[in-house]
């Protein structure tokens, strides 16, 4: 494990993994699209000042979650696992993180390990579902940075996010207005990295 006092730049992959990306009730294979892109900035995060960050939904079998959304990610049906073309990312200098929900800000070693990276200076997230999981990360770290005045940037690039298409949720149209809330909350947001 690196020593998190000296990361400067930390790369934050959201559920970038089987059940949303190849298969199960919630996949969209649209979203592997993004992929190129992402392996481009995580192998330029592998340096001693870089620590990339591995999200993960992982739900337990009677998830209330599955009340809103149809049941995914189960634990042990490999649909919780990372994708196959991102898994050289996930090892022993990466944060790996298990969420039962849509948003990482209820696991708390995952802000208690930002608070252990002093030097920080960029936090990038990328992933999928745009306007679900992402939002639900981008905008609690900047509000958890600015509410212990951490002057450190959180960007998201348009190229290494996405979302899902469905009748009643148009991708495009999602992925605009989590754009905008993004901004809107003062991350920057932009076309690629």
């Amino acid at each position: 494990m690196k020593d998190l006092s000296k990361v400067e730049n930390y790369a934050v992959v959201i559920d970038m993994i089987n059940g949303f990306v190849k298969y199960g009730n919630m996949h969209d294979k649209e979203i592997a699209s993004i992929i190129p892109a992402q392996i481009n900035l995580l192998n330029k995060f592998q340096d001693e000042k870089s620590v990339i960050g591995i999200v993960k939904d992982s739900h337990n079998k009677n998830c209330v979650e599955f009340l809103s959304y149809p049941e995914h990610c189960v634990r042990g049906t490999g649909e919780e696992n990372i994708v196959d073309e991102l898994k050289k990312f996930e090892n022993d200098d990466s944060l790996i993180y298990e969420k039962n929900s849509t948003s990482i800000a209820h696991v708390g070693s995952f802000f208690e390990d930002i608070r252990k990276m002093t030097n920080l200076k960029r936090i990038t997230v990328v992933g999928c579902c745009t306007d679900i999981c992402v939002l639900q990360a981008a905008i609690p770290i900047k509000t958890f940075l600015n509410e212990y005045d951490l002057d450190v940037e959180v960007i998201v690039p348009k190229n290494m996010v996405e979302t899902y298409n469905a009748p009643n949720h148009n991708r495009d149209e999602y992925n605009e207005i989590a754009f905008k809330l993004m901004a809107n909350a003062g991350i920057k947001v932009v076309e690629e990295l």
